[in-house]
């Protein structure tokens, strides 16, 4: 695979933008944060060719992620690519992320191993609920119950420590407020549920934190605070919507709302960063 440098950044993005749905964290991290490092989620980039056309994109984070998008199945060469790199976990097409896994990392121990069913929705499909909650800025919510949320969701989900989940969830507050990305579903000055994007592109957005509190739950919240949170992106121009589902219950509100399964995802997370043992 060839290292990509600035000069390439063209022809991946064009490569990528064919498959958006399927890599849109490699896409929204290359316009959000670029290739030239300083933030975890800069990224660098690794292809090959087939006929003088880009076929696989192999895209590594300063923080150690990888992000494969192999559709010739070549997983030897991005594990070559990887070599000694020590890895924080790997995401993305499920044949992907364990042809990587099977060559160097099955036995690399982890927080997070999960295969998820992968939706994608035409927002002129889009279906509203009906049902109590309007859409607020996060702002309006109190900030102690919506990190609450963020520490209940990686702890619970994610598996990760609670010490390490409070400081996440004050950071990950912090970026949600200053993006603009996650929204509130209020009753009165009651939050009821949680729903964001978490990679955004002018015509596709991809959807993540969504979170209803458990007493909360099995009310409809869900699907109503997503399908406002996606009309208001419809509003502006986006013509489509992705997201992966933890599990049947979130399924569930996401199909009544238009989204159907094109697909399954994989997202590893690594106890610690892993470097390759032997396959």
């Amino acid at each position: 695979m060839i290292h990509a440098t600035a000069e390439d950044r063209p022809r991946i993005e064009a490569f990528l933008a064919q498959h958006a749905e399927r890599v849109m964290f490699p896409l929204s991290n290359l316009r959000h944060h670029g290739m030239d490092g300083g933030h975890e989620y800069a990224v660098q980039f690794w292809y090959a060719q087939r006929d003088g056309q880009i076929s696989d994109v192999l895209t590594l984070t300063e923080g150690g992620m990888a992000l494969p998008f192999l559709p010739s199945g070549d997983f030897a060469a991005a594990v070559d690519v990887i070599g000694e790199r020590p890895l924080t976990g790997m995401a993305g097409p499920l044949a992907d992320v364990r042809g990587l896994e099977r060559l160097g990392y099955a036995t690399c121990p982890r927080s997070f191993d999960h295969n998820e069913p992968h939706f994608l929705l035409h927002l002129k499909d889009l279906v509203t609920p009906g049902g109590i909650g309007v859409l607020r800025p996060l702002a309006d919510a109190s900030p102690d119950v919506i990190k609450g949320w963020i520490t209940d969701y990686d702890t619970n989900t994610l598996n990760v420590p609670l010490e390490r989940a409070v400081i996440e969830a004050e950071r990950a507050y912090k970026h949600y407020l200053s993006s603009g990305s996650h929204k509130v579903l209020m009753s009165d000055d009651v939050p009821l549920c949680m729903t964001g994007f978490n990679a955004q592109l002018p015509d596709i957005v991809q959807l993540g934190g969504v979170y209803t509190p458990q007493e909360q739950r099995g009310r409809g919240y869900a699907r109503r605070a997503v399908a406002l949170h996606l009309a208001e992106a419809a509003a502006v121009g986006t013509t489509r919507a992705t997201l992966f589902s933890a599990s049947e219950m979130a399924a569930r509100a996401y199909r009544a709302v238009g989204f159907e399964q094109i697909g399954e995802w994989s997202l590893i997370l690594f106890d610690g960063p892993q470097r390759r043992t032997a396959s």
